[in-house]
């Protein structure tokens, strides 16, 4: 999956500069103690600051940190493809996602996948109670961007899919978004990473790709039914 491999390149990369940059600090503590035992009886260096050095310090430390920044929001950019800011530039694909409407609540979720148009009319739904088993399926079709609203109804809840390093909070009267395009078929299970009470650790759903005609059959079998509370037959 291209998001979980972009993850896994940031995340690799920024751990070798961390390791890099302990290593460096690790070892001028090291050298600092060794030189100053060895001169035991020394004074005090007669200098209140040695500029240059410090300008180096200071330097070296700006580019790292500009380097991470503009390195973590590249990767961020193309990690979620269909974002409001620069989806005119990708296509109409990307400027015109599926979306989908997630509903965190204690403790389950619910799934809506709105009719495009002003009045939303025969939307398709999945929820369930998250007991016994019964869990609620996001299906989303493969090789297409898909955005996720993402609310609650009470608590801060946390959606979140480990396999494929997707991970979004959900908070009460605001909603969040992020895109997310799966490249291959398949189902993952996705977690609340938020304690939300006492349930908190059954609140599971699945996530569930299929090709874009699978998807468009299922939408349309599903619009203006009841919820159901399993979508992956």
């Amino acid at each position: 999956m291209e998001q979980r491999r972009i993850f896994e390149q940031v995340f690799t990369t920024e751990s070798a500069i961390a390791a890099f940059v302990f290593l460096v600090v690790l070892c001028a503590l090291a050298y600092s103690l060794i030189r100053r035992r060895a001169r035991a009886g020394a004074t005090p260096s007669p200098h209140a600051e040695r500029q240059r050095l410090e300008t180096v310090y200071v330097v070296v430390l700006v580019g790292i940190a500009a380097f991470l920044v503009v390195y973590t929001a590249s990767a961020n950019d193309r990690e979620h493809p269909g974002g409001e800011s620069h989806a005119a530039g990708r296509g109409v694909e990307a400027a015109h996602p599926v979306t989908v409407d997630v509903t965190a609540f204690q403790w389950c979720w619910k799934f809506s996948h709105p009719v495009p148009g002003p009045s939303r009319a025969g939307e398709a739904t999945t929820t369930a109670n998250c007991r016994d088993g019964r869990l609620p399926t996001l299906v989303v079709p493969t090789g297409r961007t898909v955005r996720l609203k993402i609310t609650s109804q009470d608590v801060i809840h946390s959606l979140w899919v480990p396999a494929l390093r997707y991970k979004m909070d959900a908070f009460p009267d605001h909603t969040n978004s992020f895109t997310l395009k799966i490249d291959k078929e398949g189902k993952w299970i996705g977690r609340c990473a938020e304690f939300c009470g006492n349930r908190h650790h059954s609140m599971d759903f699945w996530l569930k790709a299929v090709s874009p005609d699978e998807y468009e059959e299922w939408v349309q079998q599903h619009q203006g039914a009841a919820p159901t509370p399993e979508a992956s037959t």
